[in-house]
């Protein structure tokens, strides 16, 4: 008897480190990239849009492509780059064009790199299987609303119902690293997680289509909302900035406060005391309500 439970306690040891090496991957059939051709396609036909849509693997290979009638010629390689890069780069191209927008023009220079808003991963059961790309719609935002459409049909199964739904851990390791700069935790196309951290004011905020989830970790600060901002300008496509607040509602917010802020509503961290980290999520509206 004890000679068998040796026997099997090796032969479970051996198994489990089998297991341990060998991952179960989930993989974009061309069905399922047709699948999200045509949902992409459905949604740019309810507003007559025109548009390429690209579907690439995993590895940023494509996999198929449509070409809605009255599309420019070009459209089609610009798609195929947003969807190589929203999957090679695992974020919606629409992050990089932010990005240098902002400031960071070396980015340019990245080999295979198409840094426009209308790329999107494409996530079955957490694990980010493709991308999808659109150009040539009446915007850059529908190219990515087209984009969406078509990376959520895969999350659905038979009769529309929705499938599973992807999990998405982040390590505390990764959390903790993020608060020491203040940086993006999760970027996606509907909503945003923050770990932001300041260590004094900043300027007045606007988000046009993003309502703020505010969720104070450590640290204090004086925060204003509402009222009128003082000499605003808009710094990118749905972002206002100001230099402070004329009126407004101050609150003093600390460790375990939860503030909600909605879209278009001004807001201002007039002062800070001491290091203050805080989460934010960002939920996106597209038609600038939430």
């Amino acid at each position: 008897m004890k000679h068998l439970l040796a026997v099997l306690s090796v032969a479970m040891a051996a198994s489990q480190a089998a297991q341990a090496q060998i991952a179960e991957k989930k993989t974009l059939t061309l069905d399922g990239a047709k699948q999200a051709i045509a949902a992409a396609i459905a949604e740019a036909k309810k507003s007559n849009a025109t548009g390429v849509i690209a579907v690439v693997d995993d590895g940023g290979n494509l996999m198929a492509l449509e070409r809605l009638d009255n599309t420019f010629g070009a459209g089609a390689n610009i798609s195929i780059g947003k969807a190589r890069t929203a999957v090679l780069f695992k974020r919606p191209s629409k992050a990089f064009e932010d990005i240098i927008g902002k400031g960071r023009t070396a980015m340019v220079a990245l080999k295979d790199f198409t840094p426009l808003q209308g790329g999107v991963p494409i996530v079955v059961d957490g694990q980010i299987v493709g991308g999808i790309g659109v150009s040539g719609a009446a915007s850059a935002q529908q190219d990515e609303e087209l984009a969406i459409a078509g990376a959520n049909a895969l999350a659905r199964g038979k009769g529309g119902s929705v499938a599973t739904a992807a999990v998405t851990y982040l390590p505390k390791d990764k959390v903790s690293a993020a608060f020491v700069k203040g940086m993006p935790l999760l970027e996606v196309g509907t909503y945003k997680i923050h770990a932001s951290h300041r260590t004094e004011a900043g300027k007045v905020e606007i988000h046009t289509k993003d309502t703020d989830i505010i969720y104070v970790v450590d640290g204090s600060a004086t925060l204003v909302t509402g009222g009128t901002v003082a000499d605003p300008q808009t710094v990118e496509t749905d972002e206002i900035r100001g230099a402070s607040i004329r009126g407004g509602e101050t609150r003093q917010i600390s460790k375990g406060d939860v503030i909600v802020v909605p879209n278009g509503v001004p807001h201002w961290f007039e002062r800070v005391t001491g290091p203050l980290n805080y989460y934010v999520v960002k939920v996106r509206s597209v038609e600038g309500r939430t």
